[in-house]
């Protein structure tokens, strides 16, 4: 049994109305709503009238075919999973559709299980994107709020000695909630890789030692040595983070003999 569950709003396009009487039985009994279309023009038709989480859509069908109906429905909904139905003959045709932004294929006739594999793989992949997005839009209003003209604190409250936000070439960093934006996708760090984040990009421009960079990680005073072996993995488990979602070394850089360094 599924440990969550939320229903998506699918739509079943096939010439073949076996194949959408079957697909709309299964996905009924998944819990989903299920809209139906016996061609890429009905297809397109329902795409004006409504939005939809996941198309699956036989790839290849006379007039409009399955590639034309997930073109037109990525213009309208980015985040539309589309699933391709096709037959042996066009697996190349079905792998032509993955590159161009298709979540998956399946061969007919489709086992059961399979369908209902693909389209809940699916739908976690949508939810997980919409999540991101609204984290991504939630922080930077936050971000505007602070900046808003007017904005003062309460009489007697303390400034805060750090800012909330922390923002540079390719990175938003928030304090409050421990989560850092990489070109709009969330980065997962452990608490003391955030930590050393946060500290560096503080410091814009500056080279911190090891002996500073664990007094503002560790909070505790300690020789450069021991600094050194207590943060060393720590440092190189996030630079490979960054260099795997930023494609590049050049945000955390290793000045010898002196600590790191984040460029402006």
């Amino acid at each position: 049994m599924r440990g969550f569950f939320r229903a998506g709003k699918i739509l079943v396009v096939d010439d073949e109305s076996a194949v959408r009487t079957s697909l709309r039985e299964i996905m009924e009994q998944e819990g989903h709503h299920v809209t139906t279309a016996a061609s890429g023009e009905e297809a397109l038709a329902a795409l004006e009238q409504e939005t939809f989480d996941l198309i699956l859509v036989d790839l290849k069908m006379e007039g409009i075919d399955g590639l034309q109906v997930m073109t037109q429905a990525k213009k309208r909904m980015p985040d539309t999973v589309v699933i391709m139905l096709t037959a042996y003959g066009t697996v190349d045709s079905a792998i032509g559709a993955l590159r161009q932004g298709a979540h998956d294929y399946l061969l007919k006739p489709c086992g059961v299980e399979e369908i209902v594999s693909s389209v809940e793989t699916g739908l976690a992949k949508r939810w997980e994107s919409l999540r991101r997005r609204e984290l991504v839009s939630s922080i930077e209003q936050n971000l505007r709020e602070l900046k808003a003209p007017g904005v003062t604190l309460e009489p007697g409250a303390e400034e805060t000695p750090l800012p909330r936000f922390v923002r540079t070439r390719d990175l938003l960093l928030d304090r409050e909630k421990q989560i850092v934006v990489a070109k709009g996708e969330p980065l997962n760090l452990t608490p003391t890789e955030f930590k050393l984040l946060a500290s560096l990009m503080s410091n814009v421009n500056r080279t911190l030692s090891f002996r500073e960079l664990a007094h503002d990680v560790l909070d505790y005073q300690c020789s450069e040595r021991e600094a050194r072996s207590s943060l060393k993995t720590h440092l190189w488990r996030l630079r490979k983070k960054l260099r795997s979602t930023l494609g590049d070394d050049s945000h955390i850089v290793n000045v010898r003999g002196k600590g790191y360094l984040f460029p402006p």
